[in-house]
């Protein structure tokens, strides 16, 4: 049997470009492992040497459950290795090709974890630079782990190998600014990355196509010349849809700022810190919102309702122009702009460039799904947030406080009470009576006019 330092060979997993990688196992203690060994031709190449030793310097800083943990790394004759965590399962590339597009629960199950384990390396100033389906790994129980940091940069730049001008990664699944500097690499090229993995996961398809070239890729990119992931896959929710888009903004700026801010656009709510209620008690079900607006005139005014009614209103634009609309789950704020929040960011922000309106496809939000999965951990490093507000049943619904009372002064609204927005037939009523009285005075001036 063919050895390798302290490891039994036992066969072949995988080859590429950077060697080829093989199961093994220690011979004293029996773990198995995935042991990679670096082939001669970039053994002699002193940056890809490096490169191979720095994704194992990299993975030792992370522990994470979401991340392939590193144990070993020989530089030493006949070859230099890098001995990992062995992954019972397979890539999620392989997965995809296989079994085609992934149910959309499933999908966001494995992505929210592949979240977590990114969230740590971004925690600890690491930017992986080549997340795709190809480089993270499912186990047979459905555990998602992100592998492959030979590309990863450490923003003080104690670990970057890549020099100015020049792009690393793979050009379906990366950032278009990261095609023109993989120096210069953030978070967000992360975030670009994730939502292109995302994409290939629902539809089953490479995003921009397998023939599309490097330069007509990144032109496409920064165009946002893709198929919408809904047209491929009808079944899709909006909202994953539109998270998805806004993942793969060719606009920086406008994607997710983080993972844990992505993975609230897929599912709806603030997962800061707090595992995700049942469906069963979801926000959507009753619980009191309150928003602040200026009218035409400039008058301040406060509207309350549960989330179905909040968004409701801003569908059918009651509220005017989203961007002066403030909004909080309690009457005495603090009042945020509409896009702080989850719940209700799809219904402003536009993923091809600028805080619209309100977008008027969008859908009520789903009961928030589960961004848990086996093996998965809470987020890291973030505080603990308080509770929501009470609840209310909807069938029990009680009318709008007749009485003012005095809000924060960070929310400047009125004087005057919070008006209910929950679905009313008044207004309607309202409507209905206006247009019989104007068609009424129509017909009598007809009328007149003609017996003159």
């Amino acid at each position: 049997m063919q050895q390798l330092g302290k490891y039994d060979i036992l066969n072949k997993i995988a080859e590429g470009g950077m060697g080829a990688v093989y199961k093994g196992r220690h011979r004293e203690t029996g773990e198995l492992v995935a042991i990679k060994v670096v082939p001669a031709n970039t053994a002699r190449n002193p940056v890809l040497l490096q490169r191979f030793e720095q994704e194992f310097h990299a993975a030792r800083l992370l522990d994470h459950p979401n991340i392939v943990r590193a144990i070993e790394y020989s530089a030493g004759p006949p070859s230099p290795f890098l001995v990992m965590e062995f992954v019972d399962g397979e890539s999620l590339g392989q997965k995809i090709a296989r079994e085609g597009a992934l149910g959309e629960d499933a999908a966001i199950r494995i992505l929210a974890q592949v979240c977590q384990g990114l969230h740590r390396a971004h925690k600890q100033g690491l930017i992986h630079r080549d997340v795709k389906p190809d480089n993270i790994l499912v186990t047979r129980d459905g555990v998602a782990k992100l592998t492959d940091l030979g590309l990863v940069k450490d923003m003080n730049e104690e670990l970057n190998l890549t020099r100015t001008g020049r792009g690393l990664g793979t050009p379906h699944f990366m950032a278009p600014e990261q095609f023109r500097n993989a120096k210069n690499a953030n978070i967000r090229c992360d975030i670009y990355s994730l939502g292109a993995t995302l994409y290939m996961m629902v539809t089953g398809e490479v995003p921009f196509g397998h023939k599309v070239g490097p330069l007509d890729c990144w032109m496409k990119k920064i165009r946002n010349e893709f198929t919408a992931p809904r047209d491929l896959n009808p079944k899709l929710l909006e909202r994953t849809d539109w998270a998805i888009r806004r993942a793969m903004s060719g606009d920086a700026a406008m994607r997710p700022a983080s993972c844990r801010e992505f993975i609230e656009d897929l599912t709806g709510h603030s997962i800061r810190g707090v595992p995700p209620k049942p469906a069963a008690s979801s926000v959507a079900s009753g619980v009191l919102w309150y928003l602040v607006y200026a009218d035409e005139t400039g008058e301040t005014h406060t509207v309350k309702g549960t989330l179905d009614g909040i968004r409701r209103a801003l569908r059918e634009g009651l509220l005017g122009d989203a961007d002066n609309i403030r909004a909080a789950q309690t009457k005495q704020g603090p009042f945020q702009p509409l896009k702080t929040y989850p719940e209700l960011r799809d219904l402003v922000l536009d993923p091809t460039g600028a805080v619209a309106t309100v977008v008027p496809t969008a859908v009520n939000v789903p009961a928030p799904r589960s961004a848990t999965g086996p093996g998965s951990s809470r987020w890291n490093n973030d505080p603990p947030s308080k509770p929501d507000s009470a609840e209310i049943d909807l069938n029990t619904r009680k009318p709008a406080d007749p009485t003012p009372r005095r809000s924060s002064p960070t929310a400047r609204p009125s004087q005057k009470p919070a008006k209910s927005i929950e679905p009313s037939l008044d207004w309607r009523i309202v409507a209905l009576v206006s247009m019989v009285a104007i068609l009424s005075v129509a017909v009598i001036a007809l009328v007149l006019t003609k017996t003159k």
